[in-house]
């Protein structure tokens, strides 16, 4: 059902009918959804079992559409296929097993490589840098403070767009790292704010930005979309010009946002900034997870590293904090074979221009 429910969210987005079958094969609601599914695989928002899982629920669903008779179109709805699957059995011996398959199937085909959350990779801190000044000049007040927190708190794009003003306010001054104050975030803090798994936890945020956000929480540019916002939304940081949150409930995406974004893209390569081509605002995140890990690991063991990321980034499972620890540990050796085979190169190019 969960693999219907997100066929039936892909459909009303695409604005398409579950019988959609015309003449045109690349107009069928189940080669569209095939070709979604593929983009969000290769973007890294969506791991390979899941996609062949979702093709294949989709599929069967067809299946048994066809056979009660609820779905009659003229158009073949895809080509089966027949497969033989060769395995040993349990004593050695080697046996076939017949699949029935079809065209639209999407293998399983894992990525190689480490991959980071979303499969996004982090920005250098020159990057960051002109990115967050950018967005200081030719982008909204409040995606710049948006990008800031992203940047300096690893907080997702779900929670910030849920962060409260009260949140702010509550913030106390870590005791032992002077400067770096810490605010509570998830259903379980006072007052909630949204998390993805629901995780509750405390979330490290630098004294200038959470005084830059506190003066911009009493702005007469805020106070003017608070009026606008309905009781439930008027004490959230961050609101539209209509007065609207940034993110539906129980969302991590923002339509507002990710416009904005589209635009700041176009700026950021007119400037020169060739990052911001291809910039996400998830980047933001793993920059912040990247330089945390690279900090931690230079002044603790792996294991306490593991655990800092972990509770900073508010993580699930230590499975994704490790893969920032394996990161930054990779880094160093990727660099300096990089430097090697650049200088062979050169060396090789050098000799052949200068040969007599």
């Amino acid at each position: 059902m969960k693999c219907l429910l997100h066929y039936a969210n892909f459909l009303e987005m695409a604005e398409l009918e579950w019988f959609t079958f015309p003449l045109r094969k690349a107009d069928r609601c189940l080669i569209q959804y095939r070709g979604f599914l593929i983009r969000e695989r290769d973007a890294g928002k969506l791991m390979p079992s899941t996609v062949s899982e979702y093709m294949r629920s989709a599929i069967s669903f067809y299946r048994w559409a066809l056979s009660h008779g609820l779905l009659d179109v003229t158009t073949p709805l895809w080509r089966d296929k027949a497969v033989y699957v060769r395995f040993f059995d349990s004593v050695g011996f080697e046996r076939t097993i017949l699949r029935l398959t079809t065209d639209l199937s999407i293998p399983n085909k894992t990525h190689l490589g480490l991959r980071l959350e979303d499969g996004l990779l982090p920005v250098s801190a020159a990057d960051r840098e002109a990115l967050l000044e950018l967005a200081k000049t030719s982008s909204s007040q409040e995606l710049y403070r948006m990008l800031a927190l992203g940047f300096f708190t690893g907080m997702r794009l779900g929670s910030i767009c849920d962060l409260k003003i009260q949140t702010l306010e509550n913030a106390v001054e870590d005791p032992v790292a002077k400067g770096l104050f810490c605010i509570n975030i998830g259903p379980g803090a006072s007052p909630p704010v949204r998390t993805k798994f629901g995780v509750t936890g405390r979330v490290w945020i630098p004294k200038p930005l959470l005084d830059d956000l506190l003066e911009y929480a009493n702005s007469l540019r805020r106070s003017k979309r608070q009026a606008r916002a309905t009781s439930e939304n008027k004490y959230l940081v961050f609101l539209t010009r209509y007065g609207n949150p940034y993110c539906a409930n129980d969302s991590e995406q923002s339509t507002s946002v990710n416009t904005e974004m589209v635009t700041f893209r176009r700026k950021g390569m007119q400037a020169g900034i060739k990052v911001a081509s291809s910039f996400h605002f998830h980047q933001s995140r793993c920059t912040f997870a990247t330089e945390l890990a690279t900090i931690a690991l230079s002044t603790t063991d792996p294991i306490n590293a593991i655990a800092l990321v972990r509770d900073a980034l508010l993580h699930k499972d230590e499975a994704t904090s490790l893969k920032y620890i394996k990161f930054v540990t990779q880094t160093p050796a990727k660099q300096a074979a990089a430097n090697e085979f650049t200088r062979a190169f050169m060396g090789i190019n050098n000799a052949d221009k200068f040969q007599p």
